[in-house]
């Protein structure tokens, strides 16, 4: 596969570089489901920090291939991740910069692909990887606020700003806790359609409307009624409820389409 060609090419264009402590790689490599459309998910170890500075990521990685662009990955959350497409071949690379330090926090456990001492591997042996986890509290004493937002947006007729905050609430709170219920990490949206049996993805399905009134009312009562059922599986009890404002706001929704019901 082109992923692991361009892997074994930038593994010989590293190794005499003093500086640098070792690769690994992460993502489907580590599952082993890399395909034709999967981007390689790299971890640059050095002892210098070039995680500093733009300028410096982009430098290093233009010297291990045709880079035909580059930016740092603010958008994802992670600054040190240099999001890159390169030619021949024509493949996506993500390229995290890190110190051997800060390779002792991460999310998973990468596959070791070249390294000196062994010392990425005593490093994955003395300290743990793990995913962020989701904070219930959070999510619930936000969500039926957006839920009210998202009410006022229909009753506005803002219908594109309805249907991009019901997206965010899908691949914020929705699809993350379906993928807990069903034994995955909570990625988001990533991989539904192979992690989710038909029924749940048939269900998901349902939180996406068309540019339609009811359509667009409909799925969002039905990610309320989602939130509600998953609430109750997925919360501990320490989880502290606003029944108050889950009462009102549904109480809000029902007099908004009320409204459309009698134009």
């Amino acid at each position: 596969m082109i992923q692991r060609e361009f892997a074994k090419q930038i593994i010989e264009k590293i190794q005499s570089n003093p500086d640098v402590v070792g690769l690994a790689v992460g993502g489907s490599w580590i599952t082993n489901e890399m395909d034709d459309y999967s981007d390689l998910d790299l971890v640059l170890v050095s002892q210098t920090r070039f995680s500093d500075d733009k300028n410096k990521m982009i430098s290093f990685a233009s010297g291990l291939g045709d880079l035909l662009n580059a930016f740092t990955g603010e958008h994802v959350g992670e600054p040190r991740v240099l999001i890159c497409l390169y030619d021949n071949p024509f493949l996506h690379v993500d390229i995290k910069f890190v110190t051997p330090e800060e390779f002792n926090e991460r999310v998973e456990d990468p596959v070791v692909l070249w390294e000196r001492d062994n010392i990425l591997t005593e490093i994955i042996k003395s300290t743990k990887s793990e995913w962020p986890k989701l904070d219930f509290q959070w999510i619930e004493d936000r969500f039926w606020t957006w839920i009210h937002y998202a009410t006022l947006k229909i009753g506005r007729g803002e219908y594109f700003e309805t249907l991009d905050f019901l997206s965010y609430l899908r691949v914020t709170v929705i699809a993350p806790f379906m993928q807990l219920k069903n034994g995955q990490l909570p990625r988001g949206l990533r991989k539904v359609e192979f992690n989710f049996d038909n029924s749940d993805l048939e269900i998901l399905k349902g939180t996406v409307p068309k540019y339609e009134i009811n359509s667009i009312v409909n799925s969002l009562e039905q990610i309320i009624e989602l939130y509600q059922g998953l609430r109750r599986e997925l919360y501990p009890d320490s989880i502290k409820l606003n029944e108050v404002l889950r009462v009102k706001t549904q109480e809000f929704l029902i007099e908004t389409k009320k409204k459309f019901d009698k134009k």
